[in-house]
Formats: structure tokens, sequence, C-alpha cells
């Protein structure tokens, strides 16, 4: 009776320690989850700056699997390289392990003061409030459950059976590490599993050099969890997972045969055993990260190897199901979702574009072509999808809706055309002929780049929504966008008259990238007119009228 009671007061405290891990990450997520977002994206120009991002934000969502999921994500839409981001993941690898060690050091007695002001907090009205106050009662849950661990564990101490356990783990390291890595994989975290060895390692049952090797083991099985997330996804997005577990696979297969000699070293420093195990945690993926960092590259072209991506065979609409016809509401939800994954492939687009801009690289722009033959095929395929129509789907609401539906899609083939014939062919120029723009102005146009695409998001959320609030700032955007544009070339032509070299050779190229892009955004911003127009608020002319003609 007396194991079944620990047995149970163990798994409840590891179920509220995975219960506050989740909390912390949805509280985050609901807090700053836009801004880690845009952080990870933006973040990794370098490898320093990429290892950081990770770093911080594993620290702040308390989860690599989250950190390793987003990331992957981000290379399959080329916001990030495949080289930086293996990077990325090194740091929320030592993330996990910083976490781990801070948890561990002693501030159980924070809990209740941590909940308390996660609830006060969460009680405020902003999301911001809200989420920054679930992820402070997650923290506050997350300690509570190391008190109750620390006591489940403290009748383990006098265990005959747990002392035989240990022994026979302590004759078989692969089987240990096996174990932990089990757990890892069953629970989703790392960190919890590195808290318990650390729970049970209290009790002063763990050899060193079983609590080494169970820590490698549950350091190998956190990598798989992201590994299973993205078997279903694309070939780009599976490289970087698996490219995580072969680091930290390589890693024990290097570590294991030298866990004697580790373990003697420990107890000739006389560390404290109590931490062992988060010491050990973050000593191991530190040394990890420095090892694995030079090896970035050679790792991202062998998953390249290893994973090639498939061939897109089909390359045509997936939800214009003709039997939807003869419902017009269904249809016409059918050629939106159509409509929308045409913007996808627009976004594609400018990123890749964007990519071979500021890398000076023309790979990027490979995919452009075919990307642009897709967008031509859907368009048309949308249209004539929606002519079908009968008569109940070209009136009234239904009919005012197939009408923006289609000018959508005919606006994003413009864009299409915009981005394969102008900004390729510019960009191609640009590296062709190795020119480099002045400093100023290649930061006038990545910002306009950066926010073609913010707009293209923007428009995309129009589209689905019908919101009025989000048209009326679509429409603001363009103004700013034009007088973005208008301010670039001004002072372009300033940099001109300041006979300023790189502007002189990049002269055109300048001015047709910023007619481009202020071109693709226009067309972007056409969503919004059918919203406002229906509202009353768009005039069909720009002219100002003559008061004296009044």
């Amino acid at each position: 009776m007396q194991s079944t009671i620990v047995i149970i007061n163990l798994f409840g405290a590891v179920a509220l320690l995975l219960f506050g891990l989740a909390q912390v990450k949805d509280g985050v997520t609901r807090a700053f989850g836009s801004r880690l977002r845009t952080g990870l994206a933006t973040g990794t120009q370098s490898g320093l700056r990429s290892f950081v991002s990770g770093f911080i934000a594993t620290i702040a969502l308390q989860s690599s699997t989250a950190t390793a999921l987003t990331v992957a994500s981000f290379v399959e839409r080329d916001l990030i390289r495949a080289r930086m981001a293996q990077i990325v993941l090194l740091g929320a690898n030592v993330g996990t392990a910083v976490t781990a060690w801070i948890v561990a050091t002693g501030i159980e007695w924070l809990s209740p003061l941590l909940i308390l002001a996660g609830v006060i907090l969460g009680r405020g009205g902003s999301t911001v409030r809200k989420g920054g106050g679930a992820a402070l009662v997650g923290v506050g849950l997350m300690l509570l459950s190391l008190y109750l661990l620390s006591a489940a564990t403290e009748p383990m101490r006098d265990s005959p059976a747990l002392a035989a356990f240990i022994r026979l783990l302590d004759g078989a390291w692969p089987v240990a590490l096996v174990l932990t890595a089990g757990l890892a994989v069953a629970s989703s975290s790392s960190l919890a599993v590195v808290v318990l060895v650390l729970s049970i390692a209290s009790t002063g049952t763990l050899s060193t050099s079983l609590i080494i090797v169970l820590i490698l083991g549950a350091n190998l099985g956190g990598a798989i969890p992201p590994v299973l997330a993205t078997l279903s996804g694309p070939a780009s997005a599976r490289r970087i997972t698996t490219g995580n577990l072969v680091v930290r696979a390589v890693g024990c297969l290097i570590a294991l045969p030298l866990v004697g000699y580790a373990a003697d070293t420990l107890e000739m420093l006389q560390l404290n055993r109590d931490a062992l195990p988060v010491d050990v945690h973050l000593a191991y993926n530190a040394a990890l990260a420095l090892l694995a960092w030079p090896f970035s590259k050679l790792l991202s072209d062998a998953m390249k190897k290893w994973l090639p991506s498939e061939e897109d065979s089909d390359t045509g609409p997936q939800f214009l199901d003709p039997e939807a016809l003869s419902t017009p509401v269904v249809a016409l939800a059918n050629a939106t979702r159509e409509v929308l994954a045409v913007g996808d492939l627009i976004e594609r687009m400018l990123i890749r574009v964007e990519n071979a801009f500021q890398n000076n690289d023309l790979a990027p722009l490979s995919e452009i072509e075919s990307l642009e033959r897709r967008v031509d095929r859907i368009q048309q395929e949308v249209k004539v999808y929606l002519s079908k129509l009968g008569r109940d789907g070209s009136d009234g609401d239904n009919g005012r809706r197939s009408i923006a539906i289609i000018d959508y899609v005919i606006n994003l083939e413009h864009v299409g055309d915009i981005i394969e014939k102008g900004l390729c062919e510019e960009v191609r120029k640009k590296v062709s002929h190795n020119l480099k723009f002045s400093e100023d102005g290649y930061r006038e146009l990545k910002g306009l780049f950066d926010l073609t695409t913010d707009n293209l998001r923007t428009a995309q959320t129009v589209f689905v929504t019908g919101d009025l609030k989000l048209a009326l700032h679509l429409m603001e955007i363009k103004v700013s966008v034009r007088k973005a544009e208008k301010l670039s070339a001004g002072r372009h032509l300033e940099r001109l008259r300041d006979g300023r070299v790189e502007s002189l050779q990049t002269s055109s190229l300048h001015l047709d990238i910023l007619r481009d892009l202020k071109r693709i955004n226009s067309h972007l911003v056409s969503v919004a007119h059918p919203i406002l127009d229906d509202s009353g608020l768009l005039r069909e002319s720009r002219l100002r009228r003559d008061k004296t003609s009044a």
C-alpha cells in the first residue's frame, strides 16, 4: 500500500510539472508569441545571433520542442536558412539546460508568491497581462511540483526494490539511456525527466556514472517529439528536426564511452550531488553546442542529401470540389481556401526574392518560375469554377463575394507576374554584376520588402474575415508605402547628387525595385476595396473638388 501511495505521489508531481510547463508555454505565447516569432525569424543573420535567439526563445517558452517546431516552420517558408536553424536549436538545447538549472536552485519557497502574483496579473484586461499571469502561475506550479517530487521520493531512500532496480541500471547503461529517452518522448519534455532524475538523485541512490547516463538519455529523447511532429511535413522542415536528433545522437555515442572518466572527474571536483543532474545536463549541452557549431553547414548539406525534396506533382487546385457547386456557400468557401493557398505561394515567392536580395545568392530564385506557373493555373481554375455557380451564387451577397474572390486572385496573379518578371530580374542583375547598394539604400529597400510581406499577410486576413477596421488599416498602410517609396526615391537622388559611387552604380535598379514593390502593395490593398465600398467609405476619385466650382 505504501509503495502505491509513493508511485501516485510521484506521478502526480510529474503531471503537475508538465502542466506547469504547458501553462508557461501557453501564457508566454499568448503574451509575447508574435514578438518571439518575429525575433526568431529576424534574429538569425549570424551564427551568434541565431544561438542567442534559440536560447532566449526556449527560456521563455520552457520548451525546446516548441522552439524546434517554430524554427522548422520558418525554414519551410524560407524565413530562416537551414544552417542558422541548426544553430538556433543548439541554443535551444542550452536554454532547456539552463531552465532546469534555474529551477533546481532551491527557490521552491517562491511558488505561492508567484502563483498569487500570476492570478492577480491574469485579472488584467489586456492579452499581455493575461498571458503573463498564466506564465507566472505556470512557473509557480513548476516550483511546487519540485517540492512535491522531493517529498514523493523521500520514502525511496530505504526502498529495497528501488535499490535493486538502480543496481540493475548501473550495470546496463544502454538500458538506462533508453529508459529516460522513452520517458522524455512520452512526456514530450526532456526538462521533466531531468527534474525527475534530480529528485531521485537527491535520495543518494544513484551513482555519478548512472546520473550521467540518465541525463544523456533524457537529452536524446527530447529531440524525438519534434521529429515525430514533422513526419508528415515537407522535407525542409524534417531536415531541421532530424538534424537536431542526429546531433544529440552523435553526442550520446561520443559521450557514452567516456562516462566512466567523466564520473571520476566529477567525483574529484566534489560538486554538490543534489544538483549534479542539472550541472551535468548544462555542461553536456554547452559542450555539444561548441562541438557541433562548426559543423552546422556540413550537417544542413547532409540533411539535404538524406532528405531530398519531394517532387510536387499536384500543382493544381486542391479545394475546388465540383459537387459543391450546387451549394453556393460551400463552393465560395472552397474558392476562398484555394485563393488563400495562392496567397501562400505569393508569400513564398516574395521571401525567396528577398533572401536572394539579402544574401547575394541566386539559388532561392530557382523555384520562382514554377511557383508562378502554379499561381497562374490556380487563379484560372478559380475563375472557371466560380463562373459555373448557379443563379443562387451570382446574386446578392453570394454574387458580391464571388466577385471579391475573383478580383483578389487576379490581383495575386498580377503580383506573381511582377515578382517573376520584375523583382527577380532586378535581383539577378544585382547578384550577377556584383552590385552593392549604399548602406542607406539597402536599408530602405529591405524595409520596404519586409513591409510588403507583412501587408500580404494582412491582406490574407482581410480577405478571410472581411474586418472593416483591418481593411481601413490596410488602406492607411498603402499611404505609408507611397510615402516610403517617394521618400526613398528622393533620398536616392540626393545620394546621386552627392556623387556616392554605390548609388551611381545601382540607380536604375534601386528605382525599379521601389516601383515594383509599390505596385505589389497597390494590388494587395485592393482586397480592402469591396469591404470599404459596402460600408460607403470608398470614394470613386481621389481628386479634390474645386471649392470655387461648387
